[in-house]
């Protein structure tokens, strides 16, 4: 994909992969292309249950919908580990805050004993707060959680083999507890003299962002420095290349800035994001790639505020930190410095 205008995302078909292998090589073929350009497209044929995409717009609507005093029942601010509640403008993308609330609730685990010298981003690992105004959600949110997770593995698998890299390499960095958040999120809507910023222009840190989004748009992809829309198309995920990706591969596939702007006032926009990476003690390799893959390299992106690391805690910790200050604050003051 060169350069020149782009309208839209692409759309592919992961049910190509098992087709024979002359329909997988050509979806390889456009997946290695898809991701060198834009790094962002549509997927289909990913075999998640339908009525299980239905049911989690459904819930998390309902969640949403819930008395205020419910949600800050479980407020993130409650928890060193990041998990919970997020009112309007309380998370931050480049220091500006981002008009949404939200629940982030990531693998469901016991937290490790801080006392015994851990790094200090074990504390990333840890128990998940649940709205006890709304007990169905814990059970829907850990299935909709697994069936994601077995189609960001098969992704990350496929982008592997694109490469022509063997497509187990990274099994050991993703096990027994890869890195699996997903963000239920709504976008209310607002007047635009009042800012746009829905979430603040970002790279995400993971391998693969699966977005799974309801009916109102809102999504947008840099593209050369274009602004590219991404509406909702039914029976889609958004995919996008996450930073270890990019590091992994020393940019020959890059992880693309986007953002979501605020939908009109009187409207609102649903969206669950699920960002699958590494175990928190896992170091990134970098791939050797053949030679013609190896010529197209761009290396890893140099931002002075967003530096990328490659041991994979100390990556999501620089995140989650800077995303949240007020938890940093209360949990991890000593890390700020």
């Amino acid at each position: 994909m060169g350069s020149g205008k782009l309208a839209e995302l692409p759309v592919l078909d992961l049910s190509r992969m098992a087709l024979g292998p002359i329909e997988r090589n050509h979806f390889l073929a456009e997946l290695r292309q898809t991701a060198h350009g834009i790094g962002f497209f549509y997927l289909t044929g990913h075999g998640v249950d339908p009525v299980l995409v239905h049911d989690i717009l459904a819930t998390s609507r309902r969640f949403f919908n819930l008395p205020i005093q419910d949600k800050l029942a479980i407020e993130m601010l409650h928890s060193p580990h990041f998990r919970g509640y997020t009112r309007v403008g309380m998370e931050r993308t480049r220091g500006l805050p981002d008009w949404r609330e939200q629940i982030d609730i990531g693998a469901e685990l016991p937290a490790r004993p801080m006392d015994t010298g851990l790094e200090s981003w074990w504390w990333l690992q840890g128990p998940n707060q649940w709205p006890a105004a709304l007990p169905e959600l814990k059970s829907l949110v850990l299935r909709y959680q697994a069936a994601v997770t077995d189609v960001a593995i098969r992704l990350v698998r496929a982008f592997l083999a694109a490469l022509d890299q063997d497509e187990h390499t990274f099994d050991a960095i993703f096990n027994p507890h890869p890195q699996q958040l997903i963000k239920l999120i709504r976008y209310p809507g607002r007047e635009s003299t009042e800012g746009d910023q829905g979430v603040g222009a970002h790279k995400d840190g993971g391998f693969v962002t699966m977005l799974l989004q309801d009916v109102q748009n809102g999504l947008q992809v840099d593209y050369e420095g274009e602004w590219i829309s991404a509406p909702p198309i039914p029976g889609t995920f958004i995919i996008n290349i996450g930073e270890l990706l990019e590091m992994a591969s020393d940019g020959y596939l890059r992880a693309t800035v986007h953002r979501a702007v605020t939908p009109p006032p009187g409207t609102d926009r649903l969206a669950v994001g699920f960002f699958f990476g590494a175990c928190l003690d896992a170091s990134i390799p970098v791939l050797s790639l053949k030679s013609e893959l190896a010529a197209e390299m761009r290396g890893v992106t140099v931002d002075p505020l967003n530096p990328m690391f490659h041991d994979t805690g100390k990556n999501q910790m620089k995140s989650r930190l800077r995303s949240h200050p007020d938890v940093a604050q209360r949990h991890h003051a000593a890390l700020l410095s």
